[in-house]
C-alpha cells in the first residue's frame, strides 16, 4: 500500500544492542539465544505497529567494505565478535526468512549503507519511511518522508526530533560526526575536539565543513571555550576532518539486489517456525504457534525486551543484604590486613584502567573473605572531587606479603589478568589459586559463557552491575579511575562477593564429578602463572621485514587484480559477489555448483575452491583473497601491535573458550599464522631472538596420531608407532596393497590425508574432493584402512555409542567434553556430533599433554638453570628463546620434559629445532 511507510530495520544494531542488554540465555543444549529472542522481540512488535508496511531487515554482510579502502584503520579497533554472539546469526536469520520479512546482507557496503540507499528511494519516489535503529548515525538520513523510531527506548525522531536530540538539524550530523570522530568506528575526527565543541562550532557557523573551512578566523569570535584555538587545530587536520566526513557518510547509492517493490512481508513459514522454535526452546511462541495464535510480543514493557528472572535478581537475597566497607583509613587498612594474614583464603579483584594487562594501572582492590561481606580500597579514582585516598605504593606493599604467601589461596576470577597486572608493581603472586571462570569451564566448556556476569545469573540467579551501568557506553564511557567512588565501590565490592559466591558453588560441583578435579587442580590452575608468565614475556618481531612484505604482498595482490580483468575480459570488484557471480555463471558459463538460499549462484569460498581446479580466473581470485587477508590480518597489523615500552609483541592467551581445552589467543591471533604457504611461513620469518640468542621450536610429532593409537589399541597402529616407522608410509602400504619400500610420494600423501581426515571423522565425500578422486575410489580407500586397522573402527563406533549414552566423551586425563547436539533431531547436527565425538578425545588429550608440558618446563626455567624463556604456544608447538651458547643442552632438556608429559600406549615424540628466526627453527 503506497500510504503506508516503508520500514526499514537495521538488524546488526539490534543484534549488538540485544546481546549486550540481555541475559545469555542458553538451550539445554548449550546454544545462546537471548540475542536471538531479544532481536525477534523487536521485529514483532514493528510487525504490529505497522501491520501493512512493507518492511526489510538489513544485516551487516561479511567482509570489508568501501570504507576499508579510504582508511585502513576503520574499526580496527573493534574486538571480534564474541563466539556467543556468531553462533546466533544463523539461526537468527533463518528465523527472520520464516516470519516472511526479506533479509538482506550485501557485501562491500555497510547495513547503514543498504538502509540509506533504500530510504533515498522511498524518499524519491514520495514514499514515508521509518528507520528502525539504535544508531545515532542514522539521524543524517532525516527528512519530511524519513523517521527514525528505537523500539529498545521507545523512541521516535523526526526531523524536529533530531534537532531536540542532537541540537542540530539531520543534514549537519554528518558534519558533527566528522569533527568529533567516533572511537568504536575509529573515525579519527579533529584532535581536541568533542562533541561540545563540536556543536557549539557547528551553531556558531551555522553551517557545516565547508563553512567553517571558508573562514577559520571567524570561529575566533564565537563564544564558547576553546574558540580561539581552535582555527589552528582544524587547520593542522583538514584532511582528517573530510576523510572522517566521508567516512561518516552513509551511502545513498548501492546496488542492491531488490526495489521498494520486492519488500512485502510474505505469509509466515509456519513449519520452519515450528522447527526453529523447537529448537531454539522458546517455548511460549512454539506453543502459541500449535494453538494457531497470533504470535505475540512477549515480556515487553515500553517497548524493551525484560530480562528473565529481574524480579529475582533485584533488591533481595545477599546482593540487597551485603556489608560494604569503603576503605579510606590507614586504621580500617590495618584491620583488614589482620584478618588477611589469619586467613587461609581470600578472593580479591582488581579495579584498573585498562583490560591490556601491560598497560592497565591498579585503580583499586576489591577483597572478601565471607560471602555477604566485601571490602574495596580504592587507590587511585583521581575525578573531581574524588574522596582522599590511601597511598597507592604503601598499599600495594603492605598486600604484597599476603599475594606472594605460598600458603596463602587466592581466590578470584580470570585470576591470570590480575596476576599479570601485579607483576606491573613488581608483585609475583605464589601459592594455591582458586578460578571460578576455570571451575565453570571444566564443568562444561561448552554450557555457557564463562564470565562473571553469565555466571552469577546461571549458577547464584543473579543479575551483576555491568560495567556499562557505571561508567556509560562507546566514545564517552569512562575508565574507572573517572568512576565516582558511589557507583565504583557497590560495583567492586559486587565482583568479588559474587566471585566468592560462585566459588563455593562451583568447587563442590567439580570436586563431585571424580576427575574433572583433576583436570582443573593438575593443568588449568597450575598454568594460570605459566600463561601469564609467557605473555608478559612477549616475543620479538622485526617489523622492517613485515613492512617489506606488506610491499611485495600489494604488488602481488595488484598483479592478481590485473589477471583477473584479464581473464574477465573486463574489470570488477573482485570483492562483489554479485559482479563475480555475473562473470563466472552468465558471461563466461561455467556451470553453478551451489546457490544462495536466495537462489543466486553460489560464489563462497568453498565452491572457488572447487571451481579452481579446472578454472583459471576462481584460482586467481582465491588467491587474491589469501594474500589480502595477510596482508591485512598479519603483515599490516603485527607491526602495530609491538608494545612501545618493551619493544616486543605480547599476545594474549585464553584458558576457557574452546570447547576441547586448546589454547587461543587474540590480539594477536597466533594459533592462524598460516604455514602451508610461502607467504605464511615469511611471516614467521619475522618472529626473532634478540642478539646473542636463538629461538628454539620444539613440536609434538603426529600426536593426534598417536593418541588414535593408543585410544583404539589398533594392533597395526601400535605396532608402526613402537617400530618409528614413517606412519603414513605404512598407511599407504597397507591401503594401497604395495611394500614399505614401494610406498610413492602421491600415495604417501594420499594417505597422510586419510589418517588426519579420518580422525576428524571425514566422509567418502569429503575425502574425494582433498583428493580429486571419484566419491566410490574415496569410500574403497576407507574400506581398506578400517579392514587393515580395526580397531580404529571399532574405537569410533564404540565412542559414537557413548557419546549417545552419557552426552559427553573424555580425554585421557578426563576433560569432558560435551556434545549438545548428539541427540539433535537435525541429521547434519547430530552428525556434526558424532564426528566431534571421534576427535574431541584426541585434540583434547593433545590440548592436555602440551598444557601438561608447559607446567613441567616452566617450572624447570624458574630454577634459572638455563637462560630461556618460553615465549609462544601455537596447537603441538613450544617456542622459545634460548641464550646461543646453550641450545643444544637446552634441546636434549626439552625434548625429553615435553616427552614425558603423558605416557601413551606409543612413544611421544618431540621435534625441536633451532634457528634466527621462527621460521629458521623448523
Amino acid at each position: 500500500m503506497a500510504d503506508t511507510p516503508i520500514v526499514l530495520v537495521d538488524g546488526s544494531s539490534y543484534l549488538y544492542r540485544a546481546f549486550h542488554a540481555l541475559p545469555p540465555l542458553t538451550t539445554s543444549r548449550g546454544q545462546p539465544t537471548g540475542a536471538i529472542k531479544g532481536v525477534l522481540n523487536m521485529l514483532k512488535r514493528l510487525i504490529k505497529d505497522y501491520p501493512d508496511s512493507p518492511m526489510a531487515v538489513v544485516f551487516d554482510a561479511k567482509g570489508k567494505t568501501f570504507r576499508d579502502e579510504l582508511f585502513e584503520q576503520y574499526k580496527a579497533h573493534r574486538p571480534p565478535m564474541p563466539d556467543d554472539l556468531r553462533s546466533q546469526v544463523a539461526p537468527l536469520h533463518a528465523c527472520v526468512k520464516a516470519l516472511g520479512l526479506p533479509l538482506l546482507c550485501v557485501e562491500g557496503v555497510e547495513a547503514d549503507d543498504v538502509i540509506g540507499t533504500l530510504a533515498r528511494r522511498a524518499t524519491e519516489a514520495g514514499r514515508a519511511a521509518v528507520i528502525s535503529t539504535g544508531d545515532k548515525d542514522m539521524a543524517q538520513l532525516v527528512n519530511a518522508h524519513i523517521t527514525l523510531v528505537n523500539t529498545m527506548k521507545d523512541e521516535t525522531l523526526d526531523v524536529d526530533g533530531v534537532k531536540g536530540k542532537f541540537g542540530l538539524p539531520p543534514e549537519l550530523i554528518i558534519d558533527f560526526l566528522a569533527l568529533m570522530g567516533d572511537k568504536v568506528d575509529n573515525i579519527p575526527g579533529v584532535p581536541g575536539v568533542g562533541e561540545k565543541t563540536a556543536l557549539g562550532l557547528l551553531q556558531g557557523v551555522g553551517g557545516g565543513l565547508d563553512t567553517i573551512y571558508a573562514d577559520l578566523d571567524k570561529i575566533k569570535s564565537l563564544d564558547f571555550r576553546g574558540a580561539k584555538t581552535l582555527p589552528k587545530k582544524l587547520e593542522e587536520h583538514r584532511d582528517q576532518a573530510f576523510l572522517s566526513y566521508r567516512l561518516a557518510t552513509i551511502k545513498t547509492d548501492c546496488d542492491l539486489p531488490v526495489g521498494l517493490d520486492d519488500l512485502d512481508i510474505a505469509h509466515p513459514d509456519r513449519e520452519a517456525l515450528l522447527e526453529l522454535y523447537r529448537e531454539l526452546e522458546f517455548k511460549a511462541w512454539l506453543a502459541e504457534l500449535l494453538e494457531g495464535r497470533d504470535e505475540g510480543v512477549d515480556d515487553v514493557e515500553g517497548g524493551k525486551p525484560t530480562p528473565v528472572g529481574d524480579d529475582e535478581a533485584g533488591g533481595s537475597g545477599p546482593a540487597a543484604g551485603r556489608e560494604d566497607h569503603v576503605i579510606l583509613a590507614q586504621a580500617d587498612l590495618d584491620s583488614w590486613l589482620g584478618r588477611l594474614q589469619e586467613a587461609d583464603a581470600f578472593c580479591f579483584d582488581l579495579e584498573t584502567t585498562s583490560l591490556n594487562y601491560m598497560e592497565a594501572e591498579i585503580v583499586g582492590v576489591g577483597l572478601a573473605l565471607e560471602p555477604g561481606e566485601a571490602a574495596y580500597i580504592p587507590l587511585a579514582h583521581d575525578y573531581l572531587d574524588a574522596p582522599a585516598q590511601l597511598d597507592r605504593q604503601a598499599v600495594l606493599e603492605a598486600l604484597k606479603p599476603l599475594w606472594e604467601d605460598p600458603g596463602k589461596t587466592r581466590i578470584g576470577q580470570n585470576l591470570k589478568y590480575d596476576i599479570s597486572v601485579l607483576a606491573n608493581y613488581g608483585i609475583r603472586v605464589a601459592g594455591p589459586l582458586e578460578d571460578t571462570m576455570l571451575e565453570s569451564y571444566v564443568l562444561d566448556s561448552t554450557a555457557t559463557r564463562h564470565d562473571m556476569d553469565s555466571l552469577a545469573l546461571k549458577y547464584l540467579g543473579e543479575k551483576t552491575i555491568s560495567f556499562e551501568e557505571i561508567a556509560g557506553k562507546g566514545a564517552k564511557q569512562l575508565t574507572f579511575n573517572q568512576v565516582a567512588m558511589e557507583q565504583a565501590a557497590p560495583y567492586a565490592c559486587e565482583d568479588v562477593d559474587i566471585t566468592l559466591r560462585l566459588h563455593r558453588e562451583l568447587r563442590p560441583r567439580v570436586e563431585a564429578e571424580g576427575r574433572l578435579a583433576g583436570v582443573l587442580e593438575e593443568i588449568e590452575l597450575p598454568l594460570i602463572p605459566v600463561l601469564s608468565r609467557m605473555e608478559r614475556t612477549g616475543v620479538a618481531l622485526d617489523p622492517e621485514r613485515l613492512h617489506a612484505q606488506s610491499r611485495e604482498l600489494e604488488t602481488r595482490i595488484r598483479e592478481l587484480e590485473a589477471k583477473a580483468y584479464e581473464l574477465a575480459g573486463r574489470e570488477f570488484n573482485l570483492g562483489s559477489p554479485k559482479q563475480l557471480g555475473q562473470i563466472l555463471f552468465e558471461e563466461q558459463q561455467i556451470p553453478v555448483i551451489k546457490k544462495t538460499p536466495k537462489g543466486a549462484p553460489s560464489t563462497a569460498e568453498a565452491v572457488l575452491e572447487e571451481l579452481a581446479l579446472d578454472y583459471p580466473l576462481p584460482k586467481v581470485i582465491m588467491e587474491h583473497r589469501g594474500l589480502a587477508k595477510l596482508k591485512s590480518t598479519y603483515t599490516d597489523k603485527l607491526p602495530k601491535l609491538v608494545n612501545k615500552a618493551t619493544g616486543r609483541l605480547h599476545t594474549s592467551y585464553h584458558q576457557a573458550v574452546t570447547a576441547t581445552g586448546r589454547l587461543s589467543s587474540s590480539d594477536p591471533n597466533l594459533q592462524n599464522i598460516p604455514i602451508r604457504t610461502e607467504e605464511g611461513r615469511k611471516i614467521r620469518k619475522a618472529f626473532i631472538a634478540r642478539p646473542g640468542y636463538r629461538i628454539v621450536a620444539a613440536d609434538y610429532s603426529q600426536i593426534e596420531l598417536r593418541i588414535m593409537a593408543h585410544l583404539s589399541e589398533d594392533k597395526g597402529l601400535l605396532e608402526a608407532f613402537a617400530e618409528g616407522r614413517d606412519i603414513h608410509a605404512a598407511t599407504a602400504a597397507e591401503v594401497f596393497g604395495v611394500p614399505l619400500e614401494k610406498v610413492s610420494g602421491d600415495q604417501r600423501r594420499s594417505a597422510k590425508a586419510i589418517n588426519f581426515g579420518l580422525i576428524y571423522g571425514m566422509s567418502a565425500w569429503g575425502l574425494g574432493r582433498q583428493l580429486h578422486i571419484e566419491r566410490h575410489q574415496a569410500q574403497t580407500y576407507i574400506d581398506r584402512y578400517f579392514d587393515r586397522y580395526p580397531g580404529v573402527a571399532r574405537y569410533m563406533e564404540r565412542i559414537r555409542t557413548q557419546a549417545a549414552d552419557d552426552g559427553y566423551v573424555e580425554t585421557v586425563f578426563g576433560r569432558r567434553l560435551y556434545l549438545p547436539e548428539i541427540h539433535s533431531q537435525n541429521r547434519a547436527r547430530r552428525q556434526g556430533a558424532e564426528r566431534t565425538a571421534i576427535n574431541a578425545p584426541m585434540q583434547g588429550t593433545a590440548a592436555d599433554i602440551i598444557k601438561r608440558a608447559m607446567i613441567d618446563v616452566d617450572a624447570w626455567l624458574q630454577a634459572g638453570e638455563m637462560d630461556a624463556w618460553m615465549v609462544m604456544q601455537v596447537h603441538d608447538e613450544l617456542v622459545f628463546e634460548v641464550e646461543a651458547a646453550q641450545v643444544d643442552a637446552f634441546i636434549e632438556e626439552v625434548k625429553g620434559r615435553m616427552q614425558a608429559a603423558a605416557e601413551l600406549g606409543v612413544p611421544l615424540i618431540v621435534e625441536a629445532e633451532s634457528g634466527a628466526n621462527w621460521d629458521e627453527a623448523h
